[in-house]
Parts: C-alpha cells; sequence; structure tokens
C-alpha cells in the first residue's frame, strides 16, 4: 500500500511536476504557498489592493501558462514569481500613468486636537506616500528589505542583481525618505 504526502509537504518542484500533469490540487497548493508575498509585494510597489490583486491573479496565470519559463536551477520559485510581479505591476504602474495610494487620512480642521491614533495613522501615510514616490528600483529595494525583511542576498536573487546594489538602491533610497519625512513633505502620488 503506497501512502502519497500531502500536498502541503512536497517541494514547490514537486507541486509544479504534479501541477503541469493537470492535477489541480498541487496547483492550488502552489498557489495558496507563494500568493501572501506576491501579493504584498505588489501592494508594496503599487499602492492600490487592486492592482496587487489583479497583479497576483496574473503572475499565477503565466506560471499555468508558461512553466517553461521557471528555471529551477537559476533560483527559488518564490524569486521567479517575485520577479514576474514586478515586471506586471510596472506595466499596470505605465498603463496607468498614476496611480491611487489608497486610504488617505483627511487632516482634522482643528489642527492641534488630532488623536494619537490619526496622527500616527499620518504618519503611516506620509511613510507609505513617500515610498510609493520612490523611482520604481528604489522602491523594490525598500519593499523587499525593509517591509519583507529580506536579506541583501535575498533581495538581490529576486531582482537579479548584485548584492552591492542592493545596498547602494537601500541607502540611496533611506536617505530620500530621510529627507522628505523631514520635511513634512507630502508626496503626489
Amino acid at each position: 500500500m503506497s501512502k502519497t504526502r500531502p500536498n502541503e509537504e512536497l517541494s514547490d518542484s514537486e507541486l509544479l511536476r504534479l501541477s503541469s500533469k493537470g492535477n489541480e490540487d498541487a496547483f492550488l497548493s502552489l498557489y495558496r504557498r507563494h500568493e501572501g508575498p506576491v501579493f504584498r509585494f505588489a501592494l508594496h510597489m503599487s499602492g492600490n489592493r487592486e492592482t496587487a490583486e489583479e497583479v497576483t491573479q496574473e503572475v499565477f496565470l503565466t506560471l499555468l501558462s508558461e512553466r517553461n519559463l521557471y528555471a529551477e536551477q537559476q533560483g527559488a520559485l518564490q524569486a521567479y514569481l517575485i520577479g514576474v510581479a514586478r515586471n506586471k505591476v510596472r506595466r499596470h504602474l505605465t498603463e496607468a500613468r498614476v496611480f491611487d495610494s489608497g486610504a488617505r487620512v483627511e487632516r482634522s480642521s482643528s489642527g492641534t486636537d488630532v488623536l494619537d491614533d490619526l496622527s500616527k495613522g499620518q504618519e503611516i501615510e506620509y511613510l507609505r506616500s513617500a515610498i510609493l514616490s520612490l523611482p520604481a528600483n528604489y522602491r523594490e529595494v525598500v519593499v523587499l528589505c525593509e517591509l519583507e525583511d529580506m536579506t541583501y542576498a535575498q533581495a538581490a536573487q529576486q531582482l537579479c542583481c548584485a548584492i552591492g546594489t542592493v545596498r547602494s538602491r537601500l541607502h540611496r533610497a533611506r536617505a530620500i525618505l530621510s529627507a522628505k519625512l523631514r520635511k513634512g513633505e507630502r508626496c503626489p502620488v
């Protein structure tokens, strides 16, 4: 009697192999395993939930329809999926030319009697707005290293660049963000 392992225990390679043979459960397992990181990356890069959802769906449709584009020897599946998401977010942003930063906090008419929660919310919105105003190559490293807590090496693998490039982009991005936040600048998004 042969026992089969549940899909959650199978590697990405095994799940890809099974899904290429038409196993829908294997593909669903891959989707569940990687949709969160792909969605978060797309959300942080676009600042728009709807765009992130569309990009996430497109990434997995690409995996389904163009399986031969992923080469396991070139890196982890998640790195490939984030790379696909990166390209799709850029395409969405180029097509849209303008993207919405999501829910914006309205300024209180009284100004000084703002509750701590509202103040924190505004600070978060300032930071989100500042991140979204960064050029894409800087925004990517901030999202991966600061928001997704990836190491420089992991981010370099995701972005197909050298670790030194990640470090220098992150350093420059931090400097830009620091300057924007020091000025209290509200970035147009």
